[in-house]
């Protein structure tokens, strides 16, 4: 018998009987659509981690102190070993650096005519603008001739200028920091949540120079360094460089007292967290689709069970074990496919309107359907095996004589 006319059989008998074969699809179905919904959300995650991390900047170092190694420095009010003086130095003598800024983080009462707002405080250098590729959405950035004047100006994010200034164009009005006054220069372009969780847009963003002048205590005046290297490629050779300067710069000092660390390795270890969720939320939905597959099995073994005179009456008339076995596993591998491409439907429906009630970025990938699919039709030729070869070796004068 041709492929064909046992394709056409082995669909009629499926039809025969719609309700079961849509309750033996079922497994199947929500199965697919569970990984497909679960890999689409994690890779939607992975997305937006990655999108986030690449906000900080292009082939970024970030350099601190580690304060958890400098006990004795730090309870003589001496815990920040970094200086201005260290930035220049990074800045002029080390190779591939392309810019390099100061941060002075704190935080501070906000406040324009009525409107109060607490938010974050950074002084930097300009260079930290092309750094972090930050830019204004209103007006203008600030420039190095305010850092060396220490020019109480300010740029603010879009939540300072949503809170303070919801009716007014904040460009060129005085904004009191902590009571002193401040010039908006500009308006930064949203950048949205950081890795962290954090509003990158609640924040006011000065020249260090007036940050460390006019708004620090004596003895909070925790420094960071921010650089950019001039390509990946010199991003773990910088890394060394800034460690040996450093410890060159403060003698009697070890590499364990500086933290040296750059965004390529906060995206690769972001990367294999998201990769490890998703593999683990898939691997979940996976055994639904294993469960799926047993219950094909089940369901076909009734069915060689309810059609043992049927297969003993086509054997009579002809029809070979190879036919009967071919008969089987097509059914069984119909049901799986049909239920897996219905899957598919569902899950980028359920993954959609996850994305849409969460607000998530999600992504459909063509490898996540292509694993669901063959994952299904494999499903279904290895529970649909034993079925067929059970009604291919049925006795053909047994299954004739069957009532």
């Amino acid at each position: 018998m041709s492929i064909l006319g046992i394709v056409r059989i082995a669909m009629k008998s499926l039809l025969r009987n719609k309700t079961r074969t849509f309750l033996t699809m079922l497994g199947i179905i929500i199965g697919v659509a569970a990984v497909i919904t679960m890999l689409a959300i994690g890779q939607g995650a992975k997305q937006i981690v990655e999108d986030q991390v690449n906000s900080m900047g292009t082939n970024v170092v970030m350099v601190s102190s580690n304060f958890s190694r400098s006990n004795v420095r730090q309870a003589a009010g001496e815990g920040n070993l970094l200086t201005i003086g260290d930035v220049n130095a990074i800045k002029n003598e080390l190779d591939g650096v392309l810019y390099a800024s100061p941060v002075y983080n704190s935080w501070g009462q906000l406040k324009f005519e009525g409107n109060n707002w607490r938010g974050s405080i950074m002084g930097v250098d300009s260079d930290y603008f092309f750094i972090r590729e930050m830019d204004v959405s209103q007006g203008e950035l600030f420039y190095s001739s305010d850092v060396e004047n220490a020019t109480k100006v300010c740029v603010i994010g879009k939540t300072v200028a949503d809170n303070l200034f919801p009716d007014t164009n904040p460009i060129g009005k005085i904004m009191r920091i902590r009571n002193i006054p401040f010039t908006i220069r500009g308006v930064l372009v949203p950048k949205g949540q950081n890795v962290m969780g954090r509003d990158q847009d609640d924040i006011v963003v000065a020249p260090y120079t007036t940050v460390y002048q006019r708004l620090l205590g004596r003895h909070w005046r925790m420094m960071s360094i921010i650089v950019s290297a001039q390509s990946r490629d010199y991003i773990h050779i910088l890394q060394q460089d800034i460690l040996n300067l450093l410890q060159n710069r403060h003698p009697g000092t070890t590499a364990e007292e500086f933290i040296v660390n750059s965004q390529t390795e906060l995206a690769e270890t972001a990367s294999r967290v998201s990769d490890t969720m998703t593999i683990l939320l898939a691997s979940i939905a996976g055994i639904s689709l294993l469960v799926g597959g047993i219950g094909i099995m089940n369901i076909m073994l009734v069915s060689v069970t309810e059609r043992v005179k049927e297969i003993g009456i086509r054997r009579a008339v002809g029809a070979g074990k190879r036919d009967v076995l071919l008969q089987f596993i097509i059914e069984a591998v119909a049901i799986s496919l049909i239920g897996g491409l219905i899957g598919i439907a569902l899950g980028v429906g359920a993954a959609r309107l996850v994305g849409n009630a969460m607000n998530w970025s999600i992504a459909v990938t063509l490898w996540s359907v292509l694993l669901s699919v063959g994952f299904s039709m494999a499903i279904g030729i290895f529970f649909g095996w034993y079925p067929a070869r059970k009604a291919a070796n049925q006795n053909l004068i047994d299954a004739l004589r069957y009532e």
